[in-house]
């Protein structure tokens, strides 16, 4: 079993301004001559850790990670406007080219999944190659399993009950709807109420064992907001998704090297996910983590994803 390389310092940081209001934030870290990754987050909202830069041998890599638009140290915090998976991927192409980065690794779990194989779709004379978590396809039915009611909500209808306590049961037809005008209303202390509630139930899901560490980070206040609203921002527009767009797609990046990791009882995003990529990809190999859910936290998940920056370095240097 694999652990964290050792905690390491970014030896540059970054404001880049790409497009009013927003401003990215973007650290650069390990080796700055070599194999250059970039690390997608998840929410969309979470925003990067300190942690995030140690799934990565800092000598073999140059390590980009950024706060994605409204998240972290990226401003303005928790903004929806302009902030849609195309504004992502040019982002992604503007920080690229910032760094005078020919092509790069894509690393990303969850929704950083998601944006790496868009942006590989859009951009694949960039990518060498990607490693992909907890995999999460856009469709209606990947948002509905964990906000819809079924799924999920069957195996923690304990939580799924507080997660609807927020909302009126008059209006719980349309939960997202229903959320999305109290992250935005002008009530400060409902948003806070509702984003509290949002981001608890999804770190409930996340872990095959409980986490208090990962129900306190989500449920810190400055995070929370932005992994409430921006996250309801994107299910409720289908996360600016064709349905079925990224399956429909996997012609243009069917060749390059892939590594999923996938966590066999992950409940926020399902294991069909990363089957139906997986069938889809004949350059990927799939890693099943027989004791794991959806967290990158998780022992099996962490030492599969260290395995994968491993063996991808081995295969492209």
């Amino acid at each position: 079993m694999l652990s964290y390389y050792p905690p390491v310092n970014p030896y540059r940081t970054h404001s880049l301004s790409v497009e009013e209001p927003h401003n990215l934030y973007i650290e650069e870290v390990g080796n700055p001559d070599g194999l250059p990754v970039v690390f997608l987050h998840g929410g969309p909202g979470l925003g990067i850790s300190a942690q995030a830069r140690r799934f990565f041998d800092p000598e073999v890599y140059r390590i980009i990670l950024f706060d994605q638009r409204g998240c972290g140290q990226s401003k303005p915090h928790a903004a929806i406007a302009k902030n849609s998976t195309q504004d992502l991927v040019a982002d992604l192409e503007k920080i690229r080219k910032y760094l005078a980065i020919e092509k790069w690794v894509l690393f990303g779990g969850s929704w950083g999944s998601t944006l790496s194989l868009v942006y590989a779709q859009a951009h694949p004379e960039a990518v060498l190659g990607l490693i992909l978590r907890g995999i999460f396809l856009g469709r209606t039915e990947d948002v509905q399993w964990l906000y819809g009611g079924g799924g999920a909500a069957q195996v923690f209808s304990d939580q799924w009950t507080n997660f609807l306590k927020v909302i009126p049961p008059e209006q719980r037809v349309n939960l997202l709807s229903a959320y999305h005008s109290l992250l935005n209303g002008p009530d400060e202390i409902a948003q806070m109420i509702a984003a509290k509630a949002w981001a608890t139930w999804e770190a409930y899901c996340a872990t095959l064992q409980p986490n208090q560490q990962f129900l306190k980070e989500l449920g810190d206040s400055h995070a929370t907001l932005s992994v409430a609203r921006i996250e309801n921002h994107y299910f409720m527009n289908h996360c600016f998704l064709e349905e079925n767009q990224i399956i429909e797609n996997m012609e243009k990046i069917k060749d390059k090297p892939g590594i999923i990791v996938h966590g066999r009882y992950d409940m926020v995003c399902k294991f069909e996910n990363a089957w139906t990529l997986h069938n889809h990809w004949p350059g990927s190999e799939l890693n099943i983590i027989r004791d794991a859910g959806h967290a990158s936290c998780e022992p099996g998940i962490t030492s599969a994803l260290i395995r994968a920056t491993q063996a991808m370095a081995h295969r492209l240097i």
